[in-house]
């Protein structure tokens, strides 16, 4: 079966996450990038409030903002109420600022539906590895049919910042 193609994101778009992850560093950012229903492209970024809070995170509970992001009651709202629109979320972003950009365990489960029939939400995933000094890598993941997981389909160069 043929690897899913990217979607297409400038590195305009790229760096504006970036940046939205140094802002909140050490802390995790979050949010989604938005583009035409009909394209294989994004062309806005709309960040989110990382509202993490323990007692309310469904699969982290033992971790901090610095570890876990939960997008906020009024954000999420936000994303549900524009996924049929002809300009809408086509991929969820956040930050790991370990430096590593991979989709974990808890992002696996966090993006899966309840039941473990797909992705919680007809998008994509971009992780952003961030460090203490520079933003050092980004990955995009896509949910894959025949191994019913996500799967790495992009990978993309950091930056100073």
């Amino acid at each position: 079966m043929p690897t899913p193609e990217p979607i297409e994101v400038p590195r305009s778009s790229l760096e504006t996450i970036y940046k939205h992850a140094r802002e909140l560093f050490p802390n995790e950012c979050c949010g989604w990038l938005t583009g035409g229903k009909d394209s294989n492209s994004v062309d806005g970024v709309r960040p989110a409030i990382n509202a993490y809070e323990p007692d309310t995170h469904p699969t982290a509970k033992n971790r901090t903002a610095q570890t876990a992001f939960v997008i906020s009651d009024n954000d999420l709202l936000e994303l549900n109420l524009t996924l049929d629109n002809d300009v809408r979320p086509r991929i969820i972003y956040h930050s790991h600022p370990n430096g590593r950009a991979y989709f974990s365990e808890t992002d696996r489960a966090n993006a899966s539906d309840p039941w473990g029939d797909g992705p919680a939400y007809p998008v994509n995933q971009i992780v952003v590895g961030i460090d203490g000094d520079r933003v050092v890598e980004a990955r995009q993941f896509e949910w894959d049919v025949e191994s019913a997981d996500f799967v790495e389909i992009a990978l993309y160069e950091g930056m100073e910042i």
